[in-house]
């Protein structure tokens, strides 16, 4: 049986997922309010003899589903970053679910922080061995401060042993 070396161990662990504020009953919610509204809405027209209004509102309503259809696939997306005191490993999955591996050594790396109006994270990447790598693209302004902090914490401490 191998054991893992203590420098290999991560001690450092993110999932970054984005940040959805409307869960899957809160869609059920509305997409059961949007369809009740426009059964209303259709017997209110088809008795006034209206009967158009029907293939347009209903329209609506299968837009709004499509764009939120399109939202949660979006929202797939994670990035998982695992730091030990001789590897940096990142992995990236998009909506796609086609995967992208990083890894690099914690010593020659550099996490930039770019910063633009009112002090606020614009964007965060590694940077290794002449590539650059985005993360957190899709991380709302806080988590974006706190991840930049904690990580950015973890890494100095990597360099340091």
């Amino acid at each position: 049986m191998l054991q893992e070396n203590a420098a290999d161990t991560p001690f450092f662990k993110a999932l970054l997922v984005p940040y959805r504020s409307l869960g899957r009953t809160g869609f059920y919610v509305l997409m059961g309010s949007m369809v009740a509204a426009w059964v209303f809405v259709v017997m209110v027209f088809y008795s006034m003899g209206a009967w158009p209004i029907i293939g347009f509102f209903g329209l609506d309503v299968a837009a709004l589903y499509l764009a939120f259809r399109i939202n949660y696939r979006a929202a797939n997306v994670r990035e998982e970053i695992a730091l030990s005191r001789t590897s940096l490993n990142i992995r990236k999955v998009p909506p796609s679910g086609r995967v992208e591996e990083h890894s690099v050594n914690p010593f020659w790396t550099r996490f930039t922080v770019r910063r633009g109006p009112e002090n606020m994270i614009t964007d965060m990447s590694i940077e290794a061995r002449g590539m650059r790598i985005s993360i957190g693209s899709f991380l709302n302004p806080d988590d974006r401060e706190s991840f930049a902090s904690a990580f950015g914490q973890a890494l100095a401490t990597a360099k340091r042993a």
